[in-house]
């Protein structure tokens, strides 16, 4: 039977609140599904109820779209990675879109089929060989009608430009996101001239995910905006950062930290972070807004709570608890009765509880993304 739901355009193009979901190789691997360093999805094929069970979770915290489990899954990332032996590239493709469908299935959710980066791309740059690997997931994709294509975590905008070019032969709506700093792509292009690029390659959504904290990436989509608005264009705009604060890192982003991968923790961004992330992007004209790494349901469910009038409704995962800590209002201690309100969490500064938290010394160098 044909599925009635509507389609990514044709939600953004009504201006509403798209809710994406969050970071899916970061919380595997910290359940002990995926190999930390290579991040690539086995688990599709190896554990498919632990990446169902993670869809689920966006989902019910208010997702509209669940992306297949397909980070890094060419060919050439999973021999380079070491660590597949008979699991091929179209089973993890074909495993991941059965299990987003069938979560996005349970509710109005969209499945994206998602794409990234290859390794062949800094081996040789040779556009043919790139483009074949993209072609090669896209028809593994279009087997099982995903609803539109995720194009993610491009550090150069030529290589995200044939990833474009190669999606919209398939007919399906394209989003692009590059992992880059507010000052541009590994090849010094800035945001704006990338999103320009990306939008003249046929792209309808352009925006950037992973890599840096909400605040770097939400400067690098304002400065996308800006450059397609002066040269005419007009695409939708999105965003996926980090859910963590990142403020000290380099501009080649959060793996030049020395607690990545595994002592990340300390960082992690609250969900009241996550309200003002999520109402800075709306203001910002953002209206695809979600996370990377380290964004759990909650944070999504923070992102749905923030603009649930926009939306027009609540995720089901917030009955539980109720908006602004309103369900501390029956605690039985009375100091934690009065933080059952708004004001409280807004203006609260979480302390990290370490005293000698080292991004407290941001060097100005670290803070303008300087390439090193």
């Amino acid at each position: 039977m044909e599925s009635k739901r509507r389609g990514i355009l044709e939600r953004l193009d009504a201006g509403e609140v798209v809710v994406g979901d969050g970071g899916y190789v970061i919380q595997l691997e910290r359940r002990g599904y995926v190999k930390g360093g290579h991040w690539t999805p086995e688990a599709a094929v190896e554990h498919p109820e632990a990446v169902r069970q993670l869809h689920r979770e966006f989902l019910r915290s208010g997702s509209n779209v669940i992306q297949t489990f397909t980070f890094y899954c060419s060919e050439d990332k999973l021999e380079l990675s070491g660590n597949v032996t008979d699991i091929t590239g179209s089973q993890i493709n074909d495993a991941a879109c059965d299990i987003a469908r069938e979560v996005a299935d349970e509710g109005d959710a969209l499945v994206a089929g998602g794409v990234s980066q290859t390794p062949c791309y800094l081996e040789t740059h040779n556009e043919t060989q790139v483009k074949a690997i993209f072609k090669k997931q896209m028809d593994d994709f279009l087997k099982k009608d995903i609803d539109f294509f995720i194009a993610e975590f491009f550090a150069h905008v030529e290589e995200a430009v044939w990833a474009v070019e190669v999606l919209k032969t398939s007919g399906k709506p394209v989003a692009v996101t590059l992992c880059m700093n507010p000052n541009g792509d590994k090849h010094g292009i800035p945001p704006g001239q990338c999103a320009v690029k990306l939008a003249q390659a046929g792209a309808d959504i352009v925006g950037v995910n992973c890599h840096l904290d909400p605040w770097a990436c939400l400067r690098s989509v304002k400065s996308m905006k800006e450059g397609l608005e002066t040269v005419g264009l007009k695409v939708h705009l999105m965003v996926q950062p980090l859910g963590f604060h990142t403020p000290d890192c380099s501009g080649d982003g959060y793996s030049s930290l020395p607690e990545f991968p595994f002592a990340m923790e300390p960082r992690v961004l609250t969900r009241w972070d996550v309200h003002k992330y999520a109402r800075e992007a709306y203001n910002a004209g953002i209206r695809y807004i979600g996370g990377c790494c380290g964004f759990e349901p909650y944070h999504i469910r923070a992102i749905a709570e923030e603009l649930a009038a926009e939306r027009g409704f609540l995720p089901p995962s917030s009955e539980k608890h109720g908006l602004w800590g309103d369900a501390l209002k029956t605690h039985y201690i009375p100091c934690v009765r009065a933080r059952a309100n708004r004001k409280y969490w807004e203006n609260l500064s979480p302390a990290c509880g370490r005293p000698n938290c080292p991004s407290k010394n941001i060097s100005q160098t670290s803070q303008s993304y300087t390439k090193t």
